[in-house]
Protein backbone atom coordinates (compact mmCIF):
# COMPACT_ATOMS: atom_id res chain seq x y z
CA UNK A 1 0.00 0.00 0.00
CA UNK A 2 1.52 2.92 -1.04
CA UNK A 3 0.28 6.52 1.02
CA UNK A 4 2.03 9.56 0.13
CA UNK A 5 1.77 12.61 2.75
CA UNK A 6 2.68 15.86 1.91
CA UNK A 7 3.15 19.06 4.40
CA UNK A 8 1.94 22.47 2.67
CA UNK A 9 2.01 24.66 5.81
CA UNK A 10 -1.20 24.27 7.52
CA UNK A 11 -2.87 21.52 5.58
CA UNK A 12 -1.03 18.16 5.18
CA UNK A 13 -2.29 16.07 1.98
CA UNK A 14 -2.36 12.18 2.72
CA UNK A 15 -2.91 10.87 -0.99
CA UNK A 16 -3.81 6.80 -1.37
CA UNK A 17 -1.62 5.54 -4.10
CA UNK A 18 -4.09 3.47 -4.72
CA UNK A 19 -6.84 1.86 -6.69
CA UNK A 20 -8.66 -0.11 -4.68
CA UNK A 21 -9.50 0.89 -0.73
CA UNK A 22 -10.93 -2.75 0.60
CA UNK A 23 -10.68 -5.47 2.87
CA UNK A 24 -7.02 -6.25 1.86
CA UNK A 25 -5.83 -3.17 2.19
CA UNK A 26 -8.36 -1.15 5.11
CA UNK A 27 -5.95 -2.19 8.13
CA UNK A 28 -2.78 -1.29 6.11
CA UNK A 29 -4.22 1.97 5.67
CA UNK A 30 -5.88 2.52 8.96
CA UNK A 31 -2.16 1.99 10.33
CA UNK A 32 -0.81 4.59 8.04
CA UNK A 33 -3.51 7.17 8.43
CA UNK A 34 -2.90 6.44 12.34
CA UNK A 35 0.86 8.08 12.03
CA UNK A 36 -0.75 10.96 10.18
CA UNK A 37 -3.21 11.40 12.85
CA UNK A 38 -0.53 11.01 15.98
CA UNK A 39 1.56 13.53 14.09
CA UNK A 40 1.48 17.54 14.98
CA UNK A 41 -0.65 18.27 12.39
CA UNK A 42 -4.13 20.08 12.62
CA UNK A 43 -5.76 19.77 9.14
CA UNK A 44 -5.51 16.78 7.16
CA UNK A 45 -6.51 15.90 3.67
CA UNK A 46 -7.34 12.67 2.38
CA UNK A 47 -6.94 12.43 -1.36
CA UNK A 48 -8.89 9.51 -2.53
CA UNK A 49 -8.44 10.33 -6.30
CA UNK A 50 -7.13 7.19 -8.15
CA UNK A 51 -8.95 5.04 -6.01
CA UNK A 52 -11.67 3.95 -8.62
CA UNK A 53 -13.31 1.26 -5.90
CA UNK A 54 -14.13 1.30 -2.33
CA UNK A 55 -15.95 -1.15 0.00
CA UNK A 56 -17.49 -1.29 3.14
CA UNK A 57 -14.29 -1.98 4.71
CA UNK A 58 -12.80 0.38 3.15
CA UNK A 59 -15.53 3.24 4.22
CA UNK A 60 -14.96 1.53 7.72
CA UNK A 61 -11.49 2.63 7.44
CA UNK A 62 -12.00 6.54 6.40
CA UNK A 63 -14.58 6.24 8.82
CA UNK A 64 -11.97 4.60 11.86
CA UNK A 65 -9.58 7.56 10.45
CA UNK A 66 -11.90 10.50 11.09
CA UNK A 67 -12.24 8.67 14.78
CA UNK A 68 -8.50 9.07 14.70
CA UNK A 69 -8.23 12.42 14.31
CA UNK A 70 -10.49 13.53 17.06
CA UNK A 71 -12.62 16.22 17.04
CA UNK A 72 -9.58 19.06 17.47
CA UNK A 73 -8.52 18.04 14.24
CA UNK A 74 -9.71 19.07 10.97
CA UNK A 75 -10.02 16.03 8.44
CA UNK A 76 -11.69 16.32 5.11
CA UNK A 77 -11.76 14.26 2.12
CA UNK A 78 -10.90 15.01 -1.31
CA UNK A 79 -11.15 13.68 -5.13
CA UNK A 80 -13.54 11.29 -4.86
CA UNK A 81 -14.12 9.10 -8.23
CA UNK A 82 -17.64 8.74 -9.81
CA UNK A 83 -17.59 4.85 -8.13
CA UNK A 84 -16.42 5.94 -4.25
CA UNK A 85 -18.49 9.13 -4.25
CA UNK A 86 -21.63 7.13 -4.95
CA UNK A 87 -20.46 4.83 -1.99
CA UNK A 88 -20.30 8.03 0.63
CA UNK A 89 -23.52 9.18 -1.28
CA UNK A 90 -25.35 5.97 -0.78
CA UNK A 91 -23.86 5.64 2.62
CA UNK A 92 -25.20 9.30 3.42
CA UNK A 93 -21.15 9.55 4.64
CA UNK A 94 -21.27 12.36 2.11
CA UNK A 95 -23.04 14.48 5.21
CA UNK A 96 -20.43 13.40 7.69
CA UNK A 97 -17.23 14.39 6.19
CA UNK A 98 -16.46 17.94 4.51
CA UNK A 99 -15.83 16.40 0.61
CA UNK A 100 -13.84 18.76 -1.57
CA UNK A 101 -13.58 18.32 -5.38
CA UNK A 102 -9.69 18.30 -5.44
CA UNK A 103 -6.92 18.61 -2.75
CA UNK A 104 -5.74 21.90 -4.24
CA UNK A 105 -9.31 23.35 -2.80
CA UNK A 106 -8.79 22.86 0.40
CA UNK A 107 -4.97 24.65 0.06
CA UNK A 108 -6.57 27.11 -1.59
CA UNK A 109 -9.43 27.66 1.53
CA UNK A 110 -6.74 27.65 4.03
CA UNK A 111 -4.93 30.25 2.24
CA UNK A 112 -8.07 32.62 1.93
CA UNK A 113 -8.77 31.75 5.32
CA UNK A 114 -5.35 32.73 6.05
CA UNK A 115 -5.13 35.65 4.16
Amino acid sequence: MKLTVQNHGEVTIATLEETRLDAALSVRFKEGMREVAESDVDNVVLDLSQVMFMDSSGLGAVVAVMKLMGREKMFQIAGLTPAVDKVFKLTRMDSVFKILDTAEDALNEAKQSAG
